[in-house]
């Protein structure tokens, strides 16, 4: 049962036995509600008989008092059982969901934008948080209270009890059968919202090219539309569910009636006595509140599986495993026949085998969409391959855990990640245990310190949100002072001067030269000048090597390399005429 509750909560195990005791205790404390409905039958009987004797008024003064206690005790453990549990159950599925995206494959999140995976956390994380505090230990407490309630009414008056009970399964029925229009509802509600969620942030993120462009009109006014598509399709959920609660809660109040219709009938032809006719009205009308609360509640429990779905989704998304325990003698990469398409269907690799050897730099080069970048991901397995193999010393990739093996490895990106902290804390990330001396020491190698000696707080000055204080060549310097502090036997260097100027690129590459001595080092270059002096090049096209050797070798061979430098030494004399 546990298992279930679970899988139908998104739950740790944990969690899911805090819901159970959540739901007794919303049953309990649903029972000592009625306990002053019993006192009050006892006092009613007792007055009926001629008044309350004076050794039975401390009886009920006591059970007044008992009552409130009773009351008490129940509520505040109801209270802890719900909300505080959960609450601290909604911190844990937040951070399961956050290690399991760490262990994901980027597969995933070719699939996934990012909008939709931060509503995930947060947006659907705090919508189950909500249901799962207030409506579902409510919900089945209220049903199980009920369950109970019903079968000691039945002991006193089996046509009276049918009189009160009837509405309810009708009523239960009612919202349960609307579950199928309900989900779709909620399917189409959460994929307007992602549409609308993904235009405000593509509007972010792109708003300096729209401005560029004079599009930025045209956009917003998209923009509106979607917006006004989470508004009309708000509307319409709220209705959807409206629709069925209002019809089951007017059931509802149907019972109220019942009860008082059977009973003066039950009473007129004297098979019924006054005072169980004034118990059933006294429970009926408190029966009927926490039930019209559950049914409201069961509608938002139905919505919530739309919620859970999604988070699903992620937890039981295949993760990458592996040994811990590196076996590589030494850190040449070779590829042997590797191949690779994306979920897609894409083919991006089709027979693929070079070897990388330690204290080389080979280079990747060829044209747009040939698989460069693919094969230095493929070498630090941010993907698996699906056809032949890729070792490191020997050791095969898809082995190893992947945080294990990315030990192995520095990379430089063409598009550095930067966090608003300071220069210093940025450079941290590569080695998180590092001392200041260590940090400022790989900051100088990759000559951080001609600008951050500037910056008004020196190495402790705040660089902005992806570092927006920074040029691009500062941000780079940054990036390569990371590899430089981590200091890994393999460098992966992915277009890492391509955006950069003259100068920058200057800078950045003789901070470079510094950090691949005796490593392996693997470049992903466009430009031929980058590469000229790399120990092998490697050409690939259409997703196969096209040729490989030293790069004056490959020139001599008047092939597909020798077009692209040719091609690139005629554009230098390109003029605008």
């Amino acid at each position: 049962m546990i298992r279930k509750i679970q899988r139908a909560t998104a739950a740790s195990r944990q969690g899911a036995i805090d819901l159970v005791k959540g739901t007794i205790a919303c049953a309990v404390q649903n029972i000592a509600f009625m306990l002053p409905v019993s006192l009050l039958y006892f006092m009613v009987s007792d007055l009926l008989n001629g008044g309350i004797p004076d050794s039975k008024a401390a009886f009920y003064i006591i059970g007044c008092v008992v009552c409130i206690a009773v009351i008490f005790i129940a509520t505040w453990f109801q209270y802890n059982a719900t909300y505080l549990a959960t609450y601290i159950e909604s911190g844990k599925r937040r951070i399961s969901l956050a290690e399991q995206l760490r262990k994901l494959p980027l597969s995933f999140f070719g699939k996934k934008d990012l909008a939709d995976l931060t509503s995930t956390i947060m947006a659907d994380c705090a919508t189950l948080e909500t249901t799962l505090s207030h409506y579902v230990p409510a919900l089945f407490g209220s049903l199980i209270s009920t369950v109970l309630i019903a079968i000691s009414l039945f002991v006193f008056d089996w046509r009276m009890a049918l009189a009160a009970l009837w509405v309810i399964p009708v009523s239960a029925l009612i919202v349960i059968l609307s579950y199928k229009v309900q989900d779709r509802i909620q399917q189409r509600t959460m994929a307007a919202k992602m549409v609308c969620a993904d235009g405000i942030q593509e509007y972010i993120e792109t708003v300096r090219d729209l401005k560029a462009n004079n599009a930025e009109g045209i956009y917003l006014k998209d923009l509106i539309g979607k917006i006004k598509g989470v508004e009309k399709q708000s509307v319409i959920a709220e209705f959807g569910t409206a629709a069925f609660v209002v019809s089951a809660a007017m059931i509802l109040k149907l019972g109220i009636a019942s009860v008082a219709l059977a009973g003066s009938l039950l009473l007129v032809d004297g098979t019924l006595d006054v005072l169980t006719f004034f118990m059933f009205l006294l429970v009926a009308s408190r029966l009927y509140d926490p039930m019209q609360s559950a049914l409201q509640n069961l509608a938002a429990v139905i919505a919530m599986r739309t919620n859970v779905a999604r988070m699903n989704e992620i937890l039981d998304h295949p993760v990458q495993h592996g040994k811990t325990e590196l076996t590589n003698k030494g850190y040449d990469i070779v590829f042997d026949h590797v191949g690779f398409a994306y979920n897609s269907g894409e083919t991006v690799l089709k027979d693929v085998s070079f070897t990388a050897k330690q204290g080389e730099v080979t280079a990747l080069v060829g044209p747009s969409g040939g698989g460069k970048t693919t094969v230095s991901r493929l070498a630090a397995r941010f993907w698996d391959n699906q056809k032949g193999t890729i070792t490191v010393g020997g050791m095969k990739v898809t082995d190893i855990d992947p945080e294990r093996l990315m030990s192995l490895y520095s990379i430089v990106f063409q598009d550095v990640t930067l966090f608003d902290n300071t220069v210093m804390e940025n450079i941290r990330i590569g080695k998180k245990d590092a001392t200041d001396e260590e940090v400022l020491a790989a900051a100088r190698l990759a000559g951080c310190q001609d600008f951050a000696e500037k910056l008004p707080d020196k190495w402790n000055t705040k660089i902005g949100e992806n570092g927006c204080e920074l040029s691009g060549g500062e941000r780079q310097r940054i990036s390569i002072a990371r590899a430089f502090l981590k200091d890994a036997p393999i460098i992966l260097l992915d277009e890492a001067t391509a955006s950069l100027d003259v100068e920058n690129e200057t800078l950045v590459q003789t901070a470079l030269s510094r950090l691949i001595r005796d490593k392996t080092v693997l470049v992903i270059a466009h430009r031929m000048r980058t590469v000229a002096g790399a120990d092998k090049i490697v050409v690939l096209a259409d997703g196969a090597v096209a040729e490989q050797g030293s790069p004056d070798e490959l020139y001599r061979r008047n092939g597909l390399y020798t077009h692209m430098c040719d091609l690139q030494a005629n554009s230098q004399n390109w003029a605008i005429q």
